[in-house]
């Protein structure tokens, strides 16, 4: 249990408020839902808002309406935990506050009055009915993937398609049974045929049809931020679609292309080729994103966005379940289980609930940042930090310390300069053209880099200009 010191203390946010013991039942009742639909929280009524204690007492009967709340003003009710804690008010008098600890629901909450709010930081957020459906989808109240897509019929489902996945997991009937009879993909209703979501997404020939901005878009920015207008930075800008496993496999493979990797010299004289992220882990979060985004939210897509010092993936939807930032590595909950099901048998995902942490562990021990997820109105997004912006570099990181390695030799290279190396080193032909669509720069862009390496006499050119080839000069204590 908290002091009065630290109630009075307290910030409000998320899952904190302070409220006069004046308060309007209707008015708190606002309150207790809007904390009850997203993480819980307390309620410390008898604190002003300026932190002076004003108390209770006095006030029975007024109090009692105020404990009636969760029945009377809350439909269906919300579980809240009152006690009620002595204090010393601003009079100097004896006096109490009560605490009100509302429970985090798994249904969705309204008022009395059919209204129904989020808790966002400080404020109650009033939702619309779209919204509502988005936080009961979120709680698995229902699952959006179960629902029929209206004017979707058998004939927009790829059934070769669905006969390589039964062949895949030993189903042994037909396509069109599996899909009747395993996950309810196709029900039927009233004589008619209904296709669900999740069937149209895995097995359609054509999802975006019906789910427009239901597909991945990558796009590549020059510098650390996204500019607009006359500064757009806009480099590259490209769009997956299809279904959720050609998509995902055709993002994953793209994206391997456009981020860097980094080569120096050893400890043995020898070169060593560092990721400029983890694969695991950027990898991660586009899999986490294409199985557990909001497909309802149907007005945007999910989004890859590569900067120079980090990656970030935006999904639609608020986190599901009981997931929240707090308890990610440890809370797994599945927004879409079919879609989840599905990732898992192609392995895009090795065991449900694991991938978050496994991310922080990966990260961890490589020596990058910690991964940072936020979580806007409706938006998840989640940073990776690049490992070559870090202050640590290749000649200082604990493997190749001047300690453990006193005759490397340094190479003062930029970022540009390392990137380029690397693709040196795994093609030694690679074109000016070829070097610059890897890296995502114009070909002009990229002849001051091979310049500066030249004259470091890192490389030097062979052969004719059209068909030569490329050498890494290597330090002649080799």
């Amino acid at each position: 249990m908290k002091t009065i010191e630290e109630y009075k203390a307290m910030q409000e946010g998320q899952t904190f408020d302070r409220k006069s013991a004046r308060i309007e039942p209707k008015a708190l009742a606002v309150i207790m839902v809007a904390m009850a639909n997203a993480d819980g929280g307390t309620i410390a009524v008898g604190i002003e808002d300026d932190g002076t204690i004003s108390g209770i007492d006095g006030m029975a009967e007024h109090i009692n309406d105020l404990l009636r709340v969760p029945f009377d003003y809350c439909i269906p009710s919300v579980n809240v935990h009152p006690q009620r804690i002595p204090c010393i008010d601003k009079d100097g008098k004896n006096n109490h506050i009560l605490v009100l600890d509302v429970e985090q629901s798994s249904s969705i909450h309204a008022t009395s009055s059919d209204e129904a709010y989020y808790r966002v930081g400080d404020k109650s957020k009033r939702l619309s009915f779209d919204d509502r459906m988005q936080i009961m989808l979120a709680k698995g109240v229902q699952y959006y993937e179960d629902y029929p897509v209206v004017r979707a019929t058998v004939e927009d489902l790829d059934l070769d398609f669905v006969s390589k996945y039964c062949e895949r997991i030993g189903y042994k009937k037909d396509a069109l049974t599996f899909l009747r009879t395993n996950g309810d993909y196709i029900l039927t209703k009233d004589g008619k045929e209904l296709i669900s979501g999740a069937a149209i997404l895995l097995f359609g020939k054509d999802p975006q049809r019906f789910f427009q901005r239901a597909y991945i878009r990558f796009i590549r920015y020059e510098g650390t931020e996204e500019k607009v207008g006359r500064e757009m930075n806009v480099i590259k800008d490209i769009t997956f679609k299809g279904r959720i496993l050609d998509m995902t496999q055709s993002a994953i493979s793209f994206v391997k292309t456009q981020l860097k990797e980094r080569t120096y010299l050893g400890p043995d004289a020898l070169f060593v080729t560092e990721p400029e992220y983890p694969e695991f882990s950027w990898t991660e979060l586009i899999v986490n994103a294409v199985a557990h985004r909001d497909y309802s939210i149907l007005g945007t897509d999910i989004q890859i966005k590569l900067f120079d010092d980090h990656y970030t993936v935006e999904s639609p939807g608020i986190l599901p379940g009981r997931v929240r930032l707090n308890n990610m590595r440890t809370t797994h909950f599945s927004r879409n289980p079919k879609i989840a099901a599905f990732m898992k048998e192609y392995e895009f995902i090795r065991e449900f609930g694991e991938g978050v942490d496994r991310m922080y562990r990966e990260l961890e021990e490589g020596g990058w940042p910690k991964p940072i997820f936020k979580q806007d109105d409706f938006m998840l997004r989640a940073r990776l930090s690049s490992r070559f912006t870090l202050k640590t570099s290749p000649e200082t990181s604990p493997e190749t310390s001047p300690e453990t390695s006193p005759e490397m030799p340094v190479m003062d290279l930029s970022e540009r300069e390392y990137s380029i190396l690397a693709l040196i080193r795994k093609q030694r032909n690679i074109t000016t053209q070829k070097m610059a669509d890897k890296l995502g720069i114009s070909k002009r862009a990229v002849i001051p880099y091979l310049k500066s390496l030249q004259e470091k006499k890192i490389i030097f050119r062979e052969g004719p200009k059209k068909g030569g080839w490329w050498n890494i000069l290597v330090d002649k204590s080799e």
